[in-house]
């Protein structure tokens, strides 16, 4: 339990470090994308700077440039106002002065006109930088945004994940400190398993000895006693009678009911489907009440109509093979003699079916050949062709495997042993297959039955038998799924049931070889049954013997009282008459003589002669006669019960202790293994642990100098954005100024 315990959180352990190291590597990556987000947020603004700094010089020029433009179109205005009253007054100059300031009032005319154009664009120019300004700081400012929105989750997934590092180690930590103590108590118990390995080896030491003394004497018996060793070849091994499993015959008798209940069904389902079949033909396509049914169909009737006598056969022989597995017999595939029959049985009725599937497919086609047929129905027929065709396979495979299992109670090398199990696995592969067959032919015929139906020329006669045949389908459908469930459950116990025979041995070589062992058998059982016969009458001998001794005590102390009863009338007849008394005391004592040799002849056993004269506690002596004599039968008879008891109880200890010693060894080992792999995990997970502690201490720092670099850019952007605002406004204003 230890191990099995330590086992799982170093697996639970290992899941939860490697989700961390691929939460890890997420991160990584995130962060490496935001390093590269920020590295190209970088150069953006460094251009738009670069960009922002040669409009400003742009801007500086074009500012200077207007202000010595204005200053001459100052200079200009004040020189025009200057010479307007000069004009004036000396208008009636001459024409040249006029000519000479018309000339250059038009040359300051258009210097004023390209000044102002120029003006105009550099204004327009003015408004698109400011423009794309206020649109890139928009940009800017969304971005940056996005950065401290993205920023702030990192920071959470970095604070959750820190908080889960830290948890994991402290639960890493008291999972060290249980491990420690489940380690020490292991190390106690495993000094304990020392302790009791030590004792069950002394005692193994003893009985190894005891043992090896017994099996010498033993061996010594055999070599004396037995003439040669049956087991050693399987030609004769296979005549030894096998130790009677009456469980195993039970259930082997309780399955074979059951598959005999199955095939009652699957037999009564088979009768109703041919039969029904047959109906059928006799009323559609043609009504043989009304029309002549095609020859064709009339051949196929007839054939349908014997199928009684292919269908039935089934149950009586798997009725025989039931009725051949009784309690008293040995049931494996070399015994079982009756599935020949019933192989036999099946091959008959695939026969019937190999004969019939021809007329059954060509009526198919006919009734597709009718004019009433439609394109479904058409369709559903040739969909029952094929199931017809699958059915016959299926039973030809089922009737293979049946006839090669059948084959080691008739021929002994029809079938090797090591493929028993492949060939019950392919009949329960079968039978799943009849099973899938039968489903597909009840859904087929179904739809089949429900488009007749609506046919217009569908007679009730028509309707019912349709419903006779899809019921006798369903009965077919349920049997072969039964039973096909039935052998699946089974087939394991099947298998292991293969290997009942004789010991030592792979089996029984031939079915004479089984034959002759089940009369063996037969004659084993005969035998057990004499012996149990002599015990019994041994036992009646025994008390018959106590009987006797008993009515011998009972004769002795009869003799007494005859001879105490014949001295008191001794004693009587003195008084009246010695002569007579005499006569009649010699009489009497040549009578008690007689009687005891004729007793001890009788009975052959000595008789103790007692004389005439009597003690006083004669009677006293023969109670004690007779209870001593009782006392020591009981006695011996106690005796020999507490040896046989003793040996026993003698007997199954050894083998009690044997077993346990055989236990203490294995769990000694197993201790060991744990132990061993107890340690090493320990080892592991403590390594893991340093490890993982720093790798994860070495990524919070790395992650917490990246997040303060990033901050730092963050801030510097920042301030940059700040003063290209200022730098943007403070241009703004001088433009509006201007």
């Amino acid at each position: 339990m230890a191990s099995a315990e330590l086992q799982g959180k170093y697996q639970k352990l290992a899941q939860e470090y490697s989700k961390l190291r691929a939460q890890n590597q997420v991160l990584k990556k995130g962060v490496v994308d935001e390093q590269a987000n920020s590295a190209a947020l970088k150069e953006q603004l460094k251009m738009k700077d670069q960009s922002l700094r040669k409009l400003q010089q742009e801007m500086d020029s074009l500012t200077f440039r207007n202000l010595q433009l204005a200053k001459r179109v100052e200079l200009l205005q004040d020189e025009l106002a200057l010479s307007e009253p000069r004009g004036k007054k000396n208008k009636k100059s001459g024409e040249s002065s006029s000519q000479l300031s018309q000339e250059q009032k038009s040359v300051f005319d258009e210097d004023l006109q390209k000044k102002i154009e120029e003006n105009e664009r550099l204004h327009i120019q003015f408004f698109e930088a400011d423009e794309q300004h206020k649109h890139v700081e928009a940009e800017l400012r969304s971005r940056l945004a996005t950065l401290e929105m993205e920023a702030a989750q990192h920071q959470a997934v970095v604070d959750g994940l820190t908080r889960k590092y830290m948890e994991t180690i402290e639960k890493l930590q008291n999972d060290k400190a249980k491990l420690e103590v489940k380690s020490q108590t292991l190390e106690k118990e495993a000094k304990e398993c020392r302790l009791r390995t030590e004792e069950c080896q002394l005692q193994l030491k003893n009985l190894h000895e005891d043992l090896s003394s017994r099996l010498e004497e033993s061996l010594s018996i055999i070599n004396e006693k037995v003439p040669f060793n049956d087991t050693k070849y399987s030609q004769y091994n296979a005549l030894n009678v096998p130790v009677h499993n009456r469980r195993h015959q039970l259930k082997m008798r309780d399955i074979a009911g059951q598959a005999l209940a199955f095939v009652q069904d699957l037999v009564k389902g088979l009768l109703n489907f041919h039969t029904y079949t047959e109906q059928r033909i006799q009323i559609f396509p043609v009504d043989s009440a009304i029309d002549t049914i095609s020859p064709l169909n009339q051949k196929f009737s007839q054939y349908l109509h014997e199928n009684a006598s292919y269908v039935r056969p089934l149950e009586e022989g798997m009725l025989h093979l039931f009725e051949s597995i009784t309690e008293d017999t040995v049931t494996v595939l070399e015994t079982t003699v009756k599935l020949k029959t019933f192989s036999e049985h099946l091959t008959s009725y695939i026969c019937f079916l190999r004969k019939i599937l021809p007329y059954q497919l060509k009526s198919l086609e006919e009734e597709c050949e009718a004019s009433l047929c439609t394109s479904a129905l058409r369709a559903r027929n040739l969909e029952l062709s094929q199931d017809m065709k699958k059915m016959t396979a299926v039973f030809e495979k089922l009737q293979t495997y049946i006839g090669l299992l059948a084959l080691p109670s008739t021929e002994p090398d029809g079938l090797l042993r090591t493929n028993y199990s492949s060939v019950l696995t392919n009949v329960g592969a079968a039978l799943h297959g009849f099973h899938d067959v039968m489903k597909d032919i009840s859904k087929h015929y179904s739809q089949k039955a429900t488009i007749e139906h609506e046919l217009p020329t569908a007679t009730q006669k028509l309707i019912t038998t349709n419903d006779c045949i899809l019921s006798s389908v369903v009965a077919l459908t349920n049997g072969a799924g039964k039973i096909a469930s039935f052998f699946s459950n089974n087939v394991d116990y099947f298998i292991a049931s293969l290997s009942y025979g004789p010991k030592t041995a792979s089996g029984f070589i031939s079915p004479l070889s089984a034959e002759c062992m089940l009369q063996y058998k037969k004659k084993a059982a005969a035998y057990m049954k004499a012996l149990r016969k002599v015990q019994q009458s041994l036992e009646k001998i025994s008390k018959l013997e106590q009987e006797k001794e008993h009515w011998m005590l009972e004769a002795q102390l009869a003799k007494i009282k005859l001879e105490k009863e014949n001295q008191r009338t001794a004693d009587k007849l003195k008084s009246t008459s010695s002569g007579q008394a005499v006569g009649v005391a010699q009489e009497g004592a040549a009578v008690v003589t007689a009687a005891g040799q004729e007793d001890a002849s009788a009975k052959a056993v000595p008789v103790p002669v007692h004389s005439t004269s009597l003690a006083p506690d004669v009677e006293s002596r023969e109670d004690l006669i007779r209870n001593h004599y009782m006392a020591r039968i009981v006695e011996l008879t106690s005796q020999l019960q507490l040896a046989d008891s003793k040996s026993v109880h003698f007997y199954a200890e050894c083998r009690a202790l044997s077993k346990r010693l055989a236990l203490a060894e294995k769990s000694k080992e197993a201790l060991a293994e744990e132990m061993k792999v107890a340690s090493q995990n320990n080892s592991r997970l403590q390594d893991e642990l340093t490890t993982t502690k720093r790798s994860y201490e070495d990524q919070l720092s790395m992650m917490s100098d990246h997040l303060c670099s990033m901050n730092e850019t963050l801030s510097k952007q920042r301030e940059e954005i700040d003063t290209l605002k200022m730098s943007s406004k403070g241009n703004s204003k001088k433009n509006k100024s201007r």
